[in-house]
């Protein structure tokens, strides 16, 4: 005698929920982590830039015998960074040198304000 089932394998629709409920849930934790992540990522390479044109001034200022109080001039310094041109900033922003080689370089960028704040240590 043979037994026969109609059940067809597979998965509930309440099943399929809950996993998709989950998943969700775990997007909703993760994405904002990802955003920070790629904030403070890009605020530390505006950082490190912003030392690379700060070394590059007070290179160009030893070599060419410049005081503290003279102002550097950008097609001079960028002579002094790798590739001979200013960083670009990852977030879209700018590079200003200082108003004298005393002075650190600024940026104008959309996450100047974020944590770690775009200044030099």
């Amino acid at each position: 005698m043979k037994i026969n089932t109609n059940r067809a394998a597979g998965f509930t629709l309440v099943e399929i929920m809950i996993v998709v409920a989950i998943i969700g849930l775990l997007a909703a934790i993760a994405i904002p982590n990802f955003v920070k992540a790629r904030n403070t990522s890009q605020a530390n390479a505006c950082i490190n830039n912003m030392r690379q044109i700060d070394s590059a001034i007070q290179q160009w200022a030893l070599e060419k015998g410049k005081k503290d109080s003279d102002a550097p001039v950008q097609a001079e310094v960028q002579l002094y960074i790798k590739g001979g041109n200013m960083p670009t900033c990852p977030a879209t922003g700018g590079y200003t040198l200082g108003a004298t080689v005393g002075t650190v370089p600024s940026v104008t960028c959309a996450n100047a304000a974020l944590v770690p704040p775009h200044v030099l240590p």
